[in-house]
């Protein structure tokens, strides 16, 4: 009995049908990139003081240069060089007074500026800046600095309520309704969040924007793996998410462009909207159609694929199958993924592997926004590395396997954030950058590689639950980082780096752990997982990587 991938053979596994699709469907991940990671740009920082009535007066009054005005009327930073003295305490003097001198104007006040007393900043900031972030708008800095990790976290944790659902949407009702919906809501929310008035609805519209727009992206994702030949199927989806690499290197070039938030969120959610023309582009899955018993639906879309490729049209599809065997007919549960000792193995290692990507994959974005020197030459330097970082992919895992490829990809990013903890900023910053992206290259392989790990692994009929459980730690670790990268900067801005560099040295450890899976059939039962790595390795028959119903990397 025929299968989907036998009729794929007939008319074309991946010729100018399935080219014109996967070029398509890039641009859903490319689109992703700004909301995945567009806190760099939407929230950034830039150096702040205390707003002192009266203070720009008296500047002009002397005269001064902007470095005099901050000598004379800003606190100094602390005993241990933090920066909230200076960017969260103003003197308590009233500068409009005409006793104030040109010269020190402090110096009549106290012998020692240190007896000043510091008040808190009731005025408003002062922004070193010529644009506008959320930051600048809402005045996101010192005790309402969390908010910031807020509104980042807020994305991540749509992310993980909205996986819980995209899987059974897709399967329910089709992976084309689900990605015109999805991305549909996306882009209006994107709208909204651009115009919100005030702070508490625009994290509220990057929480539901977070809901629905992984959807969009896994339709794509699984719409174009579905629609490639057997051969072609792990090759479409590394390059699926090196088009997320691509919105990277975008990214940086609108946002120097744009650099006032507002525009710059409604210059990545406008162009969204032309996703609604994939209604007449993309066809149904024919794979979700035939599982519907929609054969007359199938056999319309194979005959069209079949004269875009340049091959005969197909006869019949009465006889075809899904290819379903005893094993899939399995009824799956959360237990199974923890019944037997080398899946409960399997699992919480995969489980870390997930979160450990997700936390130095934004992590490392993150601690070079807020610590390189400029923000859009390095940010577009990090993301470059990630083309590369697809390439080394692709040329290894058929000659090394996964495992060993994934550890080492591990300890080099560890090893990259430990390096960075000595290297000091200003005249060797180019060099922080440098280790920052062979950092930043050694997680991305790490992220796109675990997928495949992860789907080789499980038995064919929890296989795609295995999947939804283990890469929800990766939203659970988007969720924490922007907590962890900000947050423990304020201590030392070191400090990141350490956490991460132990994170990925045990990560490259455990991963050590797992079975080989190279030159190895795909288990069909969860004996066939257990003896994984003690039997002697068979080719590889009917290998489907991605049966996946979540989203990745965006690369995640």
């Amino acid at each position: 009995m025929p299968t989907v991938d036998d009729i794929l053979e007939q008319v074309g596994e991946f010729g100018w049908f399935q080219k014109q699709i996967f070029l398509t469907l890039c641009l859903l991940s490319a689109a992703f990139a700004p909301l995945y990671v567009g806190i760099v740009f939407l929230a950034f920082t830039p150096d702040h003081r205390c707003l002192s009535p009266g203070v720009a007066e008296l500047s002009r009054r002397c005269g001064w240069s902007l470095a005099e005005e901050l000598n004379y009327t800003v606190p100094g930073p602390g005993a241990a060089g933090e920066a909230s003295p200076r960017q969260c305490r103003r003197y308590e003097v009233d500068w409009n007074q005409s006793a104030l001198g040109c010269v020190d104007p402090l110096a009549g006040l106290a012998d020692n500026r240190s007896d000043l007393s510091l008040g808190p900043c009731r005025h408003g900031w002062v922004y070193d800046t010529p644009g506008s972030s959320i930051v600048t708008e809402f005045n996101l800095v010192c005790e309402n600095s969390w908010k910031v990790d807020l509104f980042q976290s807020c994305v991540n944790l749509g992310f993980f309520l909205g996986s819980l659902g995209v899987g059974y949407i897709a399967d329910r009702f089709g992976r084309k309704l689900c990605l015109l919906a999805t991305s549909l809501a996306s882009a209006i929310l994107g709208v909204l969040t651009a115009v919100a008035p005030d702070y508490p609805s625009l994290v509220l519209f990057r929480l539901l924007q977070g809901l629905v727009s992984k959807g969009s992206w896994t339709s794509g994702y699984i719409l174009i793996t579905e629609f490639m030949g057997l051969g072609h199927r792990r090759t479409v989806a590394i390059l699926y998410q090196t088009a997320f690499t691509v919105g990277l290197v975008l990214l940086s070039g609108v946002a120097y462009a744009v650099q006032h938030w507002r525009w710059l969120q409604l210059a990545v959610s406008l162009p969204t909207f032309l996703f609604l023309l994939y209604y007449w582009c993309v066809p149904e899955s024919p794979r979700w159609l035939l599982s519907q018993k929609r054969n007359t639906q199938v056999l319309k879309i194979m005959d069209r694929i079949a004269r875009k490729n340049g091959k005969p049209p197909v006869a019949d599809v009465k006889m075809l199958s899904l290819e379903e065997d005893v094993a899939e007919k399995l009824s799956p549960s959360f237990a199974d993924l923890f019944r037997t000792p080398h899946l409960r193995r399997h699992t919480f290692i995969l489980m870390y592997l997930w979160f450990t990507s997700s936390v130095l994959y934004q992590g490392l974005i993150m601690h070079v926004g807020a610590t390189g020197g400029n923000l859009y030459l390095d940010f577009l330097y990090s993301a470059l590395v990630e083309f590369p970082a697809a390439f080394i992919i692709l040329v290894t895992i058929d000659r090394l396997g996964l495992i060993r490829p994934l550890a080492l990809s591990n300890l080099v990013a560890a090893a990259a954030c430990f390096t960075m903890i000595f290297i000091p900023h200003g005249e060797l910053s180019w060099l922080s950058i440098t280790v920052a992206c062979v950092g930043r290259m050694g997680i991305t392989i790490v992220f796109q590689m675990v997928c495949l790990v992860n789907v080789e692994l499980y038995p064919t009929f929890v296989r795609n639950l295995g999947v939804m459980v283990c890469s929800s730690l990766c939203d659970l670790g988007g969720i924490i980082t922007p907590f962890l990268v900000f947050r423990l900067m304020e201590v030392w801005q070191g400090l990141p780096l350490v956490l991460f560099a132990i994170l990925g040295l045990v990560a490259g450890g455990v991963t050590l752990l797992l079975p080989e899976t190279k030159g190895v059939t795909l288990p069909e039962t969860i004996e066939d997982a257990e003896n994984l790595g003690r039997r002697i390795a068979k080719p590889k028959e009917n290998t489907i990587y991605l049966q996946v119903r979540t989203a990745e990397h965006a690369g995640t």
